[in-house]
């Protein structure tokens, strides 16, 4: 067993779930569904990988700004 840490964010008319200890991510309808299937995405993800490419992930902080696009 493993603990992920992700994030989730509204992509309409989608949720997507992001996980940060490896690069995969999956969405649903729901908040709860994407994080379902995201779980269901890193296992599979972990079953075909032959090195472990697992970051350990000790704080997540979320922020938002603006930038000059």
């Amino acid at each position: 067993m493993r603990t992920i840490k992700f994030c989730v964010y509204k992509e309409a008319p989608y949720y997507v779930a992001q996980c940060l200890n490896v690069d995969v991510s999956s969405f649903g309808e729901t908040v709860e569904e994407s994080i379902f299937n995201l779980k269901e995405a890193v296992e599979l993800h972990f079953e075909d990988q032959t090195e472990d490419d697992y970051r350990l992930v000790e704080e997540v902080l979320v922020g938002e700004g603006l930038v000059n696009a």
